[in-house]
């Protein structure tokens, strides 16, 4: 099959709105890329319905090359609406390519995910559950989906939203995430005599209950004071619970704000 470009406007610009496409950067006399070209062109051939490929020789197209920015070959831009969304440079190997695709090549749910989140954040949430629980039927490994699931499910199947965060990868925000439900799950799994005697134990406790009933405003602010009273008290568990509430609500969360200096002034006192 023949992947050489015809029209960059339609063959990668215009394609991409419909599925991602793979442009990968090439020169006849470079010698990685003719190593690189075969692989690109099978993986090509395997994931066809999920993403196209285009190959652009430098040489006779030197303007895209210059407007994209590539400065050493063979380089692989991955386009999706019209913009690159990740690249690489070099010839990897085959397995290192699958890795990367995998993590690159956005879910063919994207719009749906979208809606889900914009749903939540106007807070129907059986709606977004609903939504979320279909996509994780067809896509089962979608990160982003796992997160947003176990987020939903954390006060009410605990276990479920533990497994669903398990080796989840992809973006920076999910792996955060995954991190600050794994951190509260297991908190609130914990049983109450395995938390030492101090004198900061009862609040330490009540902020738990606060936690498991998404009172998260009073949970912050005695962990806070638990901070300036004994920082290290539970292995430093209210530093690392407080930076989990603010995981999961997220940095723009009105009770995330209202609390980030308090919290970062108690950890100086």
């Amino acid at each position: 099959m023949n992947y050489e470009i015809t029209n960059f406007q339609i063959d990668v610009i215009e394609k991409s709105f419909d599925k991602p496409v793979l442009v990968d950067f090439w020169a006849e006399w470079c010698a990685p890329c003719r190593m690189l070209g075969p692989i690109l062109e099978k993986l090509a051939e395997e994931n066809k319905d999920i993403w196209e490929l285009v190959k652009v020789d430098t040489d006779k197209n030197q303007e895209f090359a210059m407007k994209y920015g590539v400065k050493g070959i063979p380089n692989v831009k991955l386009f999706r609406n019209g913009e690159v969304i990740n690249e690489f440079t070099g010839a990897l190997p085959e397995s290192a390519i699958k890795d990367w695709l995998k993590k690159s090549i956005p879910s063919k749910f994207v719009d749906q995910i979208e809606h889900a989140k914009i749903l939540l954040k106007g807070g129907d949430v059986s709606t977004a559950r609903v939504i979320l629980e279909d996509i994780h039927k067809g896509d089962i490994n979608n990160s982003e989906v796992k997160v947003l699931l176990a987020k939903l499910l954390l006060f009410e199947d605990i276990k479920e939203a533990k497994r669903l965060v398990e080796n989840v990868d992809g973006n920076l925000d999910n792996i955060e995430l995954a991190e600050a439900i794994t951190t509260l799950a297991e908190l609130l799994q914990r049983d109450q005599s395995s938390f030492t005697d101090s004198e900061v134990r009862e609040k330490y406790l009540s902020a738990i209950d606060n936690i498991r009933k998404k009172d998260f405003d009073s949970a912050l602010t005695k962990f806070i004071d638990i901070i300036r009273t004994d920082k290290n008290y539970d292995d430093d568990g209210a530093r690392k619970t407080c930076i989990a509430i603010f995981k999961f609500l997220g940095e723009d969360n009105e009770i995330t704000l209202n609390h980030r200096r308090e919290f970062g002034s108690a950890l100086y006192v």
